[in-house]
């Protein structure tokens, strides 16, 4: 396997020094990028995740186009609940849809337990070509949805405003939403680990949808399975990222849950975040998606605000709070990496000594 010429995103993640802070962003590889969009009109997006060669290309893209210290492979997080057996329909502006959601015991019997190595094969190979054809250039991150996130989709059935399905399973059949937790919670640690045997660096984990649980619920029905998935996931070195979007509560626990990286969205200040719990765990994000609206100036000033807000020493991972978003100027994503790239120097020069 080809050593990694650039390896300042790893480092970042197991807070060893590094010489300017390293910056990927989520949803990297998509539709804001005209070379994405021109691949897109000859295939479906789901072909393009099953389509190992497809998948490779777009997922290389934002290293050669944006100039990103890590590619993260294209694929998408509802691909496990797929593999179980559920039907998925991708909707061009609607989104995703399970046509026949799981809303009791007799719905949830049609799961099926995956191999990944049988059922996922086609991301797996997207992993091993990506990783071949990166060529060392940078790492590659390999990803998951939480249990809890996709067990929102699996019972809504489709995106929600207020998740009253999922929220009314949890609360009247508590233990129905258990039982399919704990088989996602094993889907997702098999495919990550089965993902890191085939070429991916780091992996992570995202939890979209956990900020609308209370926090009760939020230890009860997404945390504690993220604890079992992080300590069963078979790795050597390879970092584990977990992005709980929304909660900025039990940041202690959070950052025991055992993941190397905790992922922050823009609602939260990463300074003082990094006085709680940045001793701990790295911290990555969290520019606001939509500055990437604003002109070069702002994006500048803002990119500046949490560079400065972190401070100095390493553990950070320059992001967005969220995936950018899919009418953003290329140029401007391209111009914050190298703003990023540009003005974190100066917050390593103790790093560098270290």
């Amino acid at each position: 396997m080809n050593k990694i010429k650039n390896d300042i995103f790893l480092r970042a993640c197991r807070k060893q020094p590094v010489e300017r802070t390293p910056i990927w962003i989520m949803r990297q590889a998509g539709r804001y990028l005209p070379e994405y969009r021109a691949i897109r009109q000859k295939a479906d997006f789901l072909t393009m995740c099953k389509t190992p060669e497809l998948a490779a290309e777009v997922t290389i893209q934002p290293v050669d186009i944006i100039g990103v210290d890590a590619a993260i492979i294209f694929s998408d997080i509802l691909v496990i609940p797929e593999a179980m057996g559920m039907k998925l329909e991708m909707h061009e502006g609607k989104g995703p849809i399970f046509h026949k959601p799981i809303r009791n015991e007799n719905d949830a019997k049609s799961l099926k337990k995956i191999d990944p190595a049988k059922d996922l094969k086609y991301v797996l190979d997207a992993v091993s070509l990506t990783k071949k054809e990166l060529n060392g250039r940078v790492p590659l991150i390999g990803f998951s949805g939480s249990p809890w996130t996709l067990l929102t989709y699996m019972v809504e059935g489709k995106g929600s405003k207020n998740f009253s399905s999922v929220k009314s399973l949890i609360y009247n059949n508590p233990s129905l939403a258990h039982s399919v937790l704990s088989r996602l919670a094993d889907a997702v640690t098999d495919f990550l680990s089965a993902k890191i045997e085939a070429g991916a660096d780091a992996v992570q984990i995202f939890d979209t949808w956990a900020g609308i649980l209370s926090q009760n619920d939020f230890e009860e029905f997404s945390l504690q399975y993220i604890e079992m998935i992080v300590s069963n996931i078979k790795r050597k070195k390879e970092p584990v990222l977990y992005f709980p979007k929304g909660v900025h509560f039990k940041l202690r626990k959070l950052s025991r849950c055992g993941a190397d990286v905790i992922s922050l969205d823009w609602t939260m200040n990463i300074g003082k975040v990094r006085e709680k719990i940045g001793k701990t765990v790295a911290l990555q994000g969290n520019l606001d998606p939509a500055v990437l609206y604003a002109g070069k100036e702002k994006i500048k000033e803002e990119a500046n605000k949490i560079l400065g807000l972190y401070g100095e020493g390493s553990g950070h991972i320059f992001n967005l709070g969220h995936g950018i978003l899919p009418d953003v100027d290329p140029e401007n994503a391209r111009y914050l990496v190298k703003v990023v790239k540009e003005e974190s120097g100066k917050y390593h020069k103790q790093s560098e000594k270290a």
